[in-house]
Parts: C-alpha cells; sequence; structure tokens
C-alpha cells in the first residue's frame, strides 16, 4: 500500500479547487471532524473499522485493501478506513471503487439510487493575501492544509463494467500455516521469543514475545497478532522512529496502539488474512484519544502506512509473499 496522496484518478472537474474550496469552507462542516466523527461511531458500536470480521453471510470475501477499478491504484491512509467502514455497511463483496465519470468512461454506469462512499485528498494551497505578503517581505509563502471530498462507487453498485474489474477476491481457505505470513515475519529479521501468555514488544531490547500458535481459539490470529507487534518493532529508533515511551494507560500509549493496531490489518489485508476486533478496553483508549484530536485518527493511519509499508518490503521477493498479496488485490 503506497502512501502516496490518491490524485491521479480524480476528474479535472475536481482537482481544480483551491479557491472554490476558500468560498465554501465557513459554510461546509469540518472534513476532519466528519471523518473522526464516522470512526468513533464505529468505534461507540463497538466495531474497529480496520479490524472488522467478515464472516457474516452478507459478505463475499475477506477484507483487502481498497483500490481504484480504473487506476488499479490502492487507498492508502484514512481512505482504507473510509473505505472499508463503507463495504461492510453496504455488505460489499469488493473492495473496487470507481468515480461515477470512470464508471461510464469504463462503459458500465452506477445504478440509480446507490449511495457513495466519501473518500478524502489532502492538498496544500497558498492564500492570495499570503503571495502579496510573500512577495512585498521577500519571504517564502506560507500553505495552508485542506481536504477534498470525493464521492466513489464499490463495483457491486455498477452495472457493466468489464470483468477485470468486477473480479473477486478469493475467500481464504481454512489452514494453521500461511506460507506467505510466515515467510514475512521471518524475513523481517525481527527477534520473535515464542511462549507464555502474553503478546508485547520491547523497545529498549528490540525484541518480540508472542503465544505459541495452538495457544490461539483461532490460530489465525497468530498472526494478526505478530504483525500488531512488528507494527510496534517498526517504530524503533533504527527503523521508523516513532515515540514508543507511553506508559499503559497514557494517551501516547493509546496512539501507538492505534498505529500498531492499523497497520497489522494492512498488512493482514495485503495478505488476504482476516484481522478481529481487539479487546473493548483498547476500543475505550482510542475513543478518548479521537474525541480529543480531530486529526488524531489521520495521522495514526498515515503511520501505520508507513509501518505496514515498512514490514512488506522486508519480503517483496518472496513467492508466497506476492501471491497471497495477488490474491488479496
Amino acid at each position: 500500500m503506497s502512501a502516496n496522496k490518491e490524485a491521479t484518478w480524480q476528474p479535472e472537474s475536481e482537482q481544480a479547487l483551491p479557491a472554490r474550496e476558500r468560498r465554501n469552507r465557513a459554510g461546509r462542516k469540518d472534513l476532519y471532524q466528519e471523518v473522526t466523527d464516522k470512526i468513533v461511531a464505529e468505534l461507540k458500536a463497538g466495531r474497529a473499522p480496520w479490524a472488522q470480521p467478515w464472516g457474516a453471510a452478507h459478505v463475499a470475501t475477506p477484507l483487502s485493501l481498497p483500490k481504484n477499478g480504473a487506476t488499479g491504484r490502492g487507498y492508502s491512509g484514512i481512505n482504507i478506513l473510509l473505505l472499508w467502514g463503507a463495504a461492510i455497511e453496504g455488505g460489499r463483496s469488493c473492495q473496487t471503487w470507481l468515480t461515477f465519470k470512470q464508471a461510464l468512461a469504463l462503459g458500465g454506469c452506477v445504478r440509480k439510487g446507490e449511495r457513495g462512499a466519501m473518500v478524502v485528498y489532502a492538498d496544500r494551497f497558498t492564500p492570495k493575501d499570503e503571495q502579496q505578503r510573500a512577495q512585498e517581505s521577500g519571504e517564502d509563502a506560507k500553505q495552508v492544509p485542506f481536504l477534498k471530498r470525493y464521492t466513489v462507487f464499490n463495483a457491486d453498485q455498477c452495472d457493466g463494467l468489464p470483468e477485470t474489474v468486477t473480479a473477486r477476491t478469493a475467500p481464504l481457505p481454512e489452514r494453521d500455516v500461511i506460507p506467505g505470513a510466515e515467510n514475512l515475519i521471518a524475513a523481517t529479521g525481527a527477534d520473535f521469543r515464542i511462549g507464555g501468555d502474553k503478546a508485547f514488544y520491547v523497545p529498549s531490547k528490540d525484541f518480540i514475545q508472542v503465544p505459541p500458535q495452538p495457544a490461539f481459539f483461532d490460530q489465525i490470529n497468530y498472526y494478526r497478532t505478530c504483525f500488531h507487534e512488528l507494527g510496534h518493532w517498526t517504530g524503533h529508533e533504527s527503523r521508523l522512529a516513532r515515540d514508543l515511551k507511553g506508559g499503559f494507560g497514557s494517551k501516547d500509549y493509546a496512539r501507538e496502539e492505534l498505529v500498531a493496531e492499523m497497520a497489522s490489518a494492512f498488512v493482514c489485508a495485503s495478505l488476504a488474512i482476516t484481522p478481529t476486533v481487539r479487546h473493548t478496553d483498547y476500543i475505550g483508549s482510542w475513543l478518548e484519544v479521537l474525541r480529543e484530536d480531530k486529526r488524531a485518527i489521520f495521522r495514526a493511519a498515515s503511520l501505520a502506512s508507513k509501518a505496514a509499508d515498512f514490514i512488506l518490503a522486508c519480503n517483496a521477493d518472496d513467492p508466497a509473499t506476492a501471491d497471497a498479496q495477488e490474491a488479496a488485490a
């Protein structure tokens, strides 16, 4: 999954926006707050949009990373969470999304009455008064960040699309050992210590402890746990250098847990592994963080994307891992 901004697929009429965006800002709901409200609503309902069980009868495939059906590009950061939530809510059978115009360009159409899902695009612009100030003072102009909303539709909501766009992800077979996941874990070179009844990462000694796989009620969750702890592992000062000093129960601890949990979900989705919801104690701490800071989920999703990219890059050339990622695409 790329951390790049999803800009190439946007229609030209939707790209040119800074001036119009400024005119509309006062009358529009804060998008940062709106997105955060969506995530908070899911958490209050006892669900985590990045760790949702997909075994329900109305969902035909396991969780996979959302992609744009016209460009093939994967969505990243907060857009992964938004589209996962939309797919779960709508009972979608795939994670392929298109704008209204893209569906038409591919020879299909969005069915009448279908409701689209929101994705956002982050960019910056320089106000005219700031440009003038910078020109007069000789200083660099300061840019202002903004979010732009776009609407996309799932391939399930369209008719007439080519089969290359509507192909469904194959369900994950029932088995204990997943070669792609095993190979990826080994390729990281992380110090894994198997045993005990707890899972944790120790930054000061740079090792991961996890219970043996047979100890898990559902053995597939062994891999989710390994990738969660590897999410923390990427934050070591020798890797992505995140702040890992927050003590248990602190807001910093909750923020890092949020990053690790989403990173695990992103890696699992890349390998067609279905994550499960974490304990409700974590959900409570996440809610507290999100309620206090409307941008927290954006930062956490961005850091989680970077952590997942770091993990997946450790074994990019492995055939089993590549096959799993291709099946999940």
